[in-house]
Parts: C-alpha cells; structure tokens; sequence
C-alpha cells in the first residue's frame, strides 16, 4: 500500500483544526448575538404620585456587573400625545414632510406629518434622561437636531435607526468641556447612538419606563416595525430633554 506523504498529514491536521477553530469562532460569535445584554431581576421598590399627579416609581435592577437603584418620573399621559394613531396610510406621506419629535422628560416619541402629530409612543433612555450626552459611557441621550444615517435590522433589538451623532454641534460641545476640564482629557465622543426594538417580552421595560439603555432611544418591538414604516435615511429627529 502506498504511503500518505507527511506534508500531507501534517496539512490534514491543520486543516481540521482551523476548521474547529473557525467553527468555535462561529459559534462564539452567534452566542454574542444570543447573549442579549438586559437588565435582570427588575423590581418596584415603592411608586407613588406626586402633587403635579407625575407617577414616581423608585425600580431596583440587575445591570452587567452593577446593581442599579433608578427613580423615575413619568409625567400625566395626557401631556405626552402617547397612544396616536392618526389614520394615514404611510405610503401615500410624502416621506420629507415626516419628522421625529423624542420628549425625553415625557418618555415619548412623536412622529409628525409636516404639522400635525400622527403617532405617539412610549419611550425610554440611558438611566439619567434629564441628561444630555457628553462623551462615551455617560449612558445618556444627546439632545438636538439630528438625521437618520442608517435604518436596517438588529439582531438584539429587532431595528435600529442609526442617528447621525456626533454631528458638528456635539464635536464642538466635546472639545470645549475637554478645554475647560469638564470631562477627562482622555474621553471619547462616542457614537452608534440610535432608535430601536427591545428583546423578545422585553415590553414590560418600555411601559414602567426603565432607563436601561447605554443612551439610545427604546421603544416595544410592535411600535418599532410601525415607527420603521414612516420614517427613511434622512428623517429630521429633534431629541428635546
């Protein structure tokens, strides 16, 4: 019987084992995907009203490697346009004249037809929404003019609308708090800020109003595919505190 040349075992072998190698990568890879980063154990600590009628709701959760304590003020429903369905086919709008209107004191994202308000949602941010972002892993949401870069699936959170931050405005802001010693010298601006989906029976989040985000804007995946269909790369959204 005629002998393998060794060159070929010895190809053979490192064959196989890159294959196992890309094979673990692979796998490792899709469990990232998988392994959706979610608060855990959330719990009401205490919830009240206060005397302008707002809902206080002091929550407790479970974070990375953090055990957060969050209290949220969620104003009366009626100053928040929440629950707007105007009956419009979003084919027929003529896309230009649609922008987005994200309250975040009011938890709240609009969606506007040239004047008029044709859809309500309700909203959450990083866990600080009276903030505005001012560098990488302050976990809060910047506020001002922005576009839609990008619209496209998510693995973790179903859509993602891709804001178009940092623009100049935010650079600007960026470089004096680092010139006056606001923020470390060492800081980054950050980015990949957007508008998405929540994980699969994530909803509860969205309604009690958990600022769970690393400081993009969540909505209920069923509000997401109906925001998805009104709005295009390009689409004017206003963050106000």
């Amino acid at each position: 019987m005629k002998e393998t040349p060794r060159y070929k075992i010895y190809y053979s072998v490192l064959s196989f084992v890159f294959c196992c190698l890309f094979a673990n990568s692979i796998s490792a890879q899709v469990q990232v995907i998988k392994d959706y980063d979610k608060p855990r154990d959330l719990k009401v600590l205490r919830e009240y009203t206060d005397p302008q009628g707002n809902t206080v709701r002091e929550i407790q959760y479970a974070h990375r490697a953090m055990r957060v304590t969050e209290t949220i003020v969620i104003p009366r429903a009626s100053f928040t346009g929440i629950g707007v369905k105007a009956n419009i086919n979003p084919d027929t709008v003529i896309k230009d004249s649609v922008w987005v209107l994200i309250f975040k004191s009011r938890y709240s994202l609009q969606v506007y037809y040239k004047k008029r308000l044709i859809r309500g949602y309700k909203a959450v941010f990083g866990p600080q929404p009276q903030m505005n972002k001012q560098m990488e892993g302050d976990r809060n949401t910047p506020e001002g003019w922005y576009k839609i870069a990008d619209k496209r699936p998510s693995n973790k959170y179903n859509k993602f609308l891709l804001l178009n931050y940092p623009n100049e405005k935010n650079k600007e802001s960026f470089d004096k708090l680092k010139a006056e010693g606001k923020i470390p010298k060492n800081a980054r601006i950050g980015g990949d800020v957007g508008i998405h989906g929540i994980w699969p029976r994530g909803d509860d989040m969205i309604e009690m109003g958990v600022g769970w985000t690393d400081g993009c804007i969540a909505l209920k995946n069923a509000d997401m595919d109906d925001l998805y269909q009104w709005v295009r790369v390009g689409t004017k959204v206003y963050i106000k505190k």
